[in-house]
């Protein structure tokens, strides 16, 4: 597992108030929400706010298949990762 995928699982984790749940425990390819994780709509935004937070990156929820990048870890990580280099 990389470093900025750990991260992530741990922010999702601490972000959400998730109890019972280890970085370990979330699969890198598994989808946050729906019958992944089961994260909702609310999910999302906190979980969008600790991102811009955390890591000092925009999120346009006009963005282009901004969806799409929040459907995974591994989706996630790119995300973040490509952001974080502009």
């Amino acid at each position: 597992m990389n470093q900025l995928e750990l991260e992530l699982k741990t922010l999702v984790i601490e972000s959400l108030g998730l109890e019972d749940i280890t970085p370990e425990d979330i699969d890198r390819d598994a989808h946050l929400f729906g019958d992944g994780l089961g994260l909702d709509s609310v999910d999302a935004l906190e979980l969008g706010l600790a991102l811009q937070k955390r890591y000092r990156i925009t999120i346009d929820p006009e963005t282009r298949n901004m969806r799409e990048h929040f459907t995974s870890i591994a989706k996630l990580a790119s995300f973040v990762s490509a952001q974080r280099h502009d």
